[in-house]
């Protein structure tokens, strides 16, 4: 049943990627060409991932092996069983975005059994001693830059935080946010609520803070789709124009928010950077190659003073 399942997933993921443009030649490719390298998404429903998932791809293909994109659709045990199928087909090595950083620990120890290294990608694990390595941008620092980015040009603030705590990247997004914070007195935090990192999922959050707060004049939200669902329920109610809005990615979507005055920033990544730089790591470890346990990638605030630079 399980190898019957994995062939499923499979095919979910062909006709996912050859809905995605420039992905489309994904489903072309035969899945037993070369090394099989998976690689697990805590969901696709993020340009983010598919943009990561592009970089890692260029490199597999470039070495003639199959990369298996896998969508947990932000259900840890979806995940689970996701991998435990791939893993029985003995893959060269597996890219894991975990739902649930700490709950991912059964599948790393199963991984490890099986003798395939891990390359974890964007969300650090918890138990960084059973995977080959982290490839991930400084979270920190992107929480660091909005915050500062914020205390030039909105005080005195009161904020609200959208969320994620399952997550590692967004518990550090929010602990360096903090950080900076904490230095200005007339900026406070006064709730912080959590989502699911998706448009969907944050609107009624939104919409539940503004009920409740109605002199939030800031959002920090985790990521671009939880600021665009932030911006849908602010929107709606007549208060977009009272409210700066601010996250971390630096998605196209969240660009053209800023460009309309409907964002005041982001913290850019480079999903494409984590996913070439994660795959070249997977061949210098199968190699042989002593490589560094944790690699951190670059961040940079995006703003309407230098959105040239990042419009796509």
């Amino acid at each position: 049943m399980k190898t019957i399942r994995f062939f499923a997933v499979m095919m979910t993921v062909v006709a996912l990627m050859a809905g995605c443009g420039n992905n489309a030649k994904q489903g072309s490719k035969s899945p037993t060409k070369g090394k099989l390298i998976g690689i697990s998404f805590q969901h696709m429903n993020n340009p983010f991932f598919v943009e990561l998932a592009e970089g890692a791809r260029k490199v597999v293909e470039a070495h003639g092996d199959t990369l298996v994109v896998l969508d947990a659709q932000s259900s840890s045990l979806k995940q689970k069983n996701d991998l435990s199928d791939l893993i029985m087909q003995k893959p060269a090595a597996v890219m894991i975005n975990p739902v649930n950083w700490e709950g991912i620990k059964g599948t790393l120890i199963e991984a490890k059994r099986a003798n395939v290294p891990v390359i974890v990608v964007d969300a650090p694990v918890k138990d960084q001693s059973l995977v080959t390595c982290t490839v991930a941008s400084d979270n920190v620092k992107a929480g660091e830059l909005i915050a500062e980015e914020l205390a030039r040009t909105t005080r005195p603030a009161k904020i609200v935080v959208l969320a994620l705590s399952i997550n590692k990247a967004c518990i550090d997004r929010v602990e360096g946010f903090k950080k900076v914070i904490a230095k200005y007195p007339d900026m406070k935090i006064i709730d912080q609520q959590e989502c699911k990192g998706t448009i969907e999922s944050s609107r009624p959050v939104m919409r539940d803070l503004i009920g409740r707060y109605p002199d939030i004049n800031v959002v920090f939200a985790i990521n671009d789709p939880s600021a665009l669902g932030c911006i849908s329920a602010l929107e709606s109610a007549g208060k977009l124009k009272n409210v700066k809005i601010v996250a971390v990615d630096g998605a196209k979507e969240a660009v053209a928010a800023i460009r309309k005055g409907k964002m005041l920033a982001t913290s850019a990544q480079f999903p494409k950077e984590i996913g070439r730089i994660a795959a070249e790591k997977i061949y210098e470890s199968l190699a042989g190659k002593t490589i560094e346990k944790d690699i951190k990638v670059r961040v940079e605030l995006v703003t309407i003073n230098n959105i040239e630079k990042f419009a796509k």
